[in-house]
């Protein structure tokens, strides 16, 4: 089963694809980073996210998408607005390429990777490495959080531990 994960963000998009049968049986197919520029507008940078992430998918065709929710702290409400702009969007590509779109919180994506739901993003990109058997860690953050997320649904799901 392919399994896509994307860390949304405006300025970075991180994603990850894995291929994983089990949660012994997990490899990397592919991971990158959609970038915009902030000297573009909103529009400009939301049908980038878009149009590079509906390329993805098409190429590699996962099961499931899937992303982190939507978190908004009190002191930073317009990080989460603008975060829901690039998140938006990568919903509408789920939609549009008939992919499942699964969402889980932070807390228990970093629990299902690392055991520990309030691990460091160093953790968190450590543990993909081993998991994913790769020779160096996957950065930047954007990446390994995205990857991450892939993993999370192996777990959270049991995939592989079905007959």
């Amino acid at each position: 089963m392919k399994i896509l994960g994307v860390d949304p963000g405006l300025i970075r998009t991180g994603y990850g694809v894995i291929e994983a049968k089990g949660p012994d049986k997990m490899k990397l197919i592919e991971a990158g980073l959609i970038k915009t520029s902030a000297e573009d507008g909103i529009s400009a940078r939301l049908k980038d996210i878009y149009s590079n992430l509906t390329d993805v998918i098409k190429e590699h065709k996962p099961k499931v998408l899937v992303l982190e929710k939507l978190y908004s702290h009190y002191k930073h409400p317009a990080t989460s607005i603008l975060m829901g702009h690039a998140r938006g969007v990568i919903c509408l590509a789920c939609g549009m390429n008939k992919v499942e779109l699964i969402s889980y919180p932070a807390t228990r994506i970093k629990k299902s990777v690392t055991g520990n739901g309030s691990a460091s993003k160093a953790q968190v990109q450590q543990m993909v490495k081993s998991l994913l058997g790769l020779g160096r860690a996957p950065e930047p953050y954007d990446i390994s959080d995205a990857l991450a997320m892939a993993i999370s649904y192996v777990y959270i799901e049991g995939i592989g531990s079905r007959c």
